[in-house]
């Protein structure tokens, strides 16, 4: 038998959202991603044939659609309005894993992850008007990590880009980062500030773009929701 044999709305609401990795993938279209590429750079260990699969299984569903590529170099993807009423529940979910469960596993670190998440979390009003070229080098990867640790952020203020090769280009800035201390950072667990004092990132270049550097970046969508404030056993002894 198909889906969960019951009549009940949530039921049939999870027969389309409860699939693995369909919330992820409407996180990505609820962050700005449109396109197949897009969408799996956001999910980096998902193939190319489910990602498909999935895509078509919600279209199908009338959660997306899927514009024609006829006039576009590639299709787009677009919710509809029964895709958009998913937004609070991918919310919802956000802030009980940012406030409840273990969010920080060593072996789930990503850097590729990481830096897609901060070209689409930056500051655009305060980046430098001028085209800059920012390095990242991450150290600290997982054992199993197998993909990128050097990166190269290229930015202005109509476009950022991110590049996994050299571009060419002379470097105004360098990042050089622990991976697990930047996550922190990113997930809101640890001020910046503290990451440098302890020399776990290092930045050098411009000294303008030093100092500024910190303010560029938004952080995760929910690094601001507070966690719990741990209690005291009072039985302990």
């Amino acid at each position: 038998m198909n889906g969960h044999g019951q009549f009940c709305p949530v039921a049939v609401a999870c027969e389309v959202f409860a699939h693995r990795w369909t919330p992820l993938i409407l996180r990505e279209l609820f962050a700005g991603s449109t396109h197949f590429n897009e969408i799996r750079r956001g999910l980096p260990l998902i193939s190319k044939s489910l990602l498909a699969q999935r895509l078509r299984a919600l279209e199908a569903a009338g959660v997306l659609t899927c514009v024609d590529p006829i006039h576009r170099s590639y299709p787009e993807y677009r919710l509809t309005p029964a895709g958009a009423e998913f937004k609070p529940v991918i919310e919802s979910l956000g802030v009980w894993g940012q406030r409840w469960a273990i969010r920080f596993d060593p072996q789930n670190l990503d850097a590729e992850l990481l830096m897609w998440n901060i070209r689409r979390r930056l500051a655009i009003d305060r980046l430098p008007a001028e085209r800059t070229v920012v390095r990242f080098e991450f150290s600290g990867l997982p054992p199993r990590y197998r993909r990128a640790r050097v990166f190269w952020l290229i930015t202005e203020r109509v476009e950022v880009d991110l590049c996994l090769k050299d571009p060419g280009a002379e470097v105004d800035l360098y990042v050089s980062a622990d991976l697990g201390s930047f996550a922190r950072i990113w997930l809101g667990d640890m001020p910046f500030s503290e990451a440098l004092r302890t020399g776990s990132i290092r930045l050098t270049g411009r000294r303008d773009l030093v100092r500024r550097f910190p303010s560029w970046l938004l952080l995760s969508h929910f690094a601001e929701v507070p966690r719990p404030i741990p209690t005291l056993d009072r039985h302990a002894p």
